[in-house]
């Protein structure tokens, strides 16, 4: 038998992809994926962290709330120094990172050491996730770039939709009571595996020629400024909303528009600002941020209130509390791997789709919440809006960025992506922050007869709180409808980096 000719060199196609590319994409996607899946599989342990560690409705927040903006203030400096120093070093640091944080998670003893741990967590998380969508720019030519995108985009959807089934299943079996830990310290076999492949597939993706120094001022003014807004929005109902909480509130807005104009100045001065001010003069760039903000806020929460409604107000366990969410999944994992093939043929009018199938899905769930008496809620008359919901997820966060990132300079990749995810983080810890003040500010138990009250007493209650909570998602999915016709109607051809 005589054998296939082998091409040479010079025969092979001239985009064809190394082996070693393909196994460097492996790993970005796999640290990328851990990232994600810790801002959703937490969703479905609050119930037991609350029983188990005995700790406060705004200290629930603070745990999916804390890590979403720790993980958005760090993504904008990490990738200007991933631009400088090389986008390796900072992946394999912030992996690193994010695995420990992961190990102090799962060993805290206290709410307060949980909710510093979750936030050194999201500060690693921010630190490595800009490297992915730089590296990937960087080792696929234009010409193969979509199908890497592609896949990171359904990895994202499996990613972010399987988190509270994972989390269910993690709980269930190791126990209501210290199972919760689970979910934190799944990470340290995964980390570890991701490190030591990191180092040794990786290439070191420098940027020859950018310019040092890091804009120290800007992330403190950033920080600072978003935290003045977020203690507040957190602390606010439990503490009574006294006056200190409007003097943040205040405060914060006066920082950010000192960040504002500082970053300004560093741009004028010829520095290299945090946010580089010309990203701004693109109107497709800045109505992204925008857009990006609300659909975050509209979405991410959503399973905050489902699995706290399923758990403390019906009594179910945390497994049957991630299972509402499986058609959710199901339909975000399928849109998402079809969404990049989408855009190339309708444009915008993918990510159209996507917001309204979201609208439509949280204005279904939130009259099922309505009309059905919370007694008699079963995962399966929620199945169809939350499968519509997923469905517009899934179709909206790959191609998002896609519209947006491709307008930048390959420079300025890193920044860009930066922001993009930085707003969809704030939009993540605004929607938790938002949210759970509804849900808890509007709980009201009163039982129907003396005594303690009944699981029925609790399952109305709570159902009262949850329909107001989706219909405040509802709303935030509404105004990221008619955000969408911000962005251009198509997107230029030479890049399609995805979304965080």
């Amino acid at each position: 038998m005589t054998s296939l000719p082998t091409p040479t060199a010079a025969e092979a196609p001239a985009d064809a992809i190394p082996r070693r590319t393909w196994l460097s994409l492996a790993v970005v996607v796999l640290g990328m994926s851990m990232a994600l899946l810790d801002t959703t599989i937490i969703n479905v342990a609050i119930p037991t962290i609350r029983t188990g560690l005995d700790t406060s409705e705004a200290t629930l927040s603070w745990i999916i709330a804390g890590y979403a903006l720790a993980y958005g203030v760090a993504l904008i400096p990490a990738g200007r120094i991933g631009d400088r120093i090389g986008h390796k070093p900072v992946f394999v640091t912030g992996l690193a990172g994010f695995t420990l944080a992961s190990l102090w998670c799962g060993l805290a003893t206290d709410p307060t050491q949980l909710v510093v741990a979750r936030v050194v967590q999201g500060l690693a998380a921010g630190t490595f996730f800009p490297a992915v969508t730089a590296l990937i720019q960087l080792m696929f030519p234009p010409s193969r770039r979509g199908r890497a995108f592609a896949i990171m985009g359904a990895a994202i959807g499996v990613a972010t939709a399987l988190g509270p089934v994972i989390g269910g299943l993690l709980i269930e079996w190791f126990g209501e009571a210290e199972g919760w830990r689970s979910i934190f310290l799944v990470n340290l076999p995964f980390g570890l595996l991701g490190v030591l492949a990191a180092l040794v597939f990786l290439p070191r993706g420098a940027e020859d020629g950018a310019p040092h120094g890091t804009d120290l001022v800007g992330v403190l003014l950033l920080a600072t400024g978003l935290l003045a807004l977020f203690v507040p929005l957190i602390q606010g109902e439990e503490a009574g909303w006294p006056l200190w909480t409007y003097l943040s509130l205040a405060g914060g807005v006066l920082l950010l528009a000192g960040f504002a104009r500082w970053e300004i100045h560093v741009d004028r001065r010829g520095g290299s600002p945090l946010v580089p001010p010309g990203l701004f003069r693109r109107a497709s760039f800045t109505g992204g941020v925008v857009l990006a903000l609300a659909f975050f806020a509209a979405f991410t929460s959503i399973f905050f209130t489902i699995s706290i409604l399923w758990q403390a107000g019906l009594g179910h366990t945390a497994l049957e509390a991630g299972l509402v969410s499986l058609s959710f999944a199901g339909g975000f994992i399928v849109s998402a791997a079809l969404s990049d093939r989408l855009a190339e043929r309708v444009g915008r009018t993918v990510l159209s789709a996507g917001t309204g199938c979201l609208t439509l899905g949280l204005v279904g769930v939130w009259l099922v919440l309505l009309l059905i008496p919370t007694v008699d809620l079963t995962a399966w008359v929620l199945l169809p809006p939350l499968a519509l919901a997923g469905i517009g997820a899934g179709l909206f966060i790959a191609p998002n960025v896609e519209f947006i990132v491709a307008t930048v300079e390959r420079s300025e990749a890193g920044a860009a992506s930066g922001v993009i995810g930085t707003a969809q983080r704030i939009g993540q810890a605004a929607g938790i922050a938002v949210i759970g003040t509804i849900l808890f500010g509007t709980l009201d138990v009163v039982p129907s007869q003396p005594g303690p009250p009944s699981q029925a007493d609790l399952a109305t209650a709570f159902g009262q709180s949850a329909t107001f909570a989706i219909a405040t998602n509802a709303v935030l999915a509404l105004a990221a409808f008619l955000l969408v016709f911000a962005l251009p109607k198509e997107v230029p051809a030479e890049g399609r980096p995805p979304t965080s």
